[in-house]
């Protein structure tokens, strides 16, 4: 297994899982029917960068790490997660967020904060616990769940820095 940067052509291996997640429309703020061409631009250009997890040559995850404010927020990046339904429970996303921390550290990055964590998404919010992430913030009826209608936004940020 290795997390390594992801390459444009590897976005074949990641739409499928992207298009998963957010159809799913419970843990990210994209639209369910988001264009591929969107998709794209939001998940392997914009960052600053987009890594994948492999098994045996298979993607079934990534990241991406990106500045989360300019200027005098600089020092706190964003990351963005996704896992392959079939792989999940395998430890791939704590993987890849210790890895993003590391990575984050090495860029000069001095906290990393998750912008919108939906309360539903309670292995998430356990995760991010596990690993250090405190709730700073709570955005009430932010994000309107599929099913659970209007639930709770999380704000969760972790210092890198010492």
């Amino acid at each position: 297994m290795t997390i390594r940067e992801a390459k444009p052509a590897d976005f074949d291996a990641i739409w499928p899982i992207f298009c998963e997640v957010a159809r799913a429309g419970d843990t990210y703020a994209y639209p369910r029917d988001i264009a591929r061409e969107q998709a794209f631009e939001l998940w392997m250009n914009s960052p600053r960068k987009t890594l994948v997890f492999e098994d045996q040559g298979e993607i079934l995850g990534s990241y991406y790490l990106k500045t989360n404010q300019s200027g005098p927020g600089a020092h706190v990046c964003n990351c963005g997660y996704m896992v392959a339904s079939a792989a999940r429970g395998r430890g791939i996303a704590a993987a890849m967020c210790e890895h993003s921390q590391d990575l984050a550290r090495a860029l000069g990055y001095r906290a990393m904060q998750f912008n919108f964590v939906a309360s539903t998404n309670e292995g998430a919010v356990r995760l991010w616990l596990k690993l250090g992430f405190e709730t700073v913030g709570r955005l009430p009826r932010a994000f309107d769940h599929p099913t659970q209608g209007y639930v709770d936004a999380l704000v969760m940020y972790k210092w890198l820095a010492d």
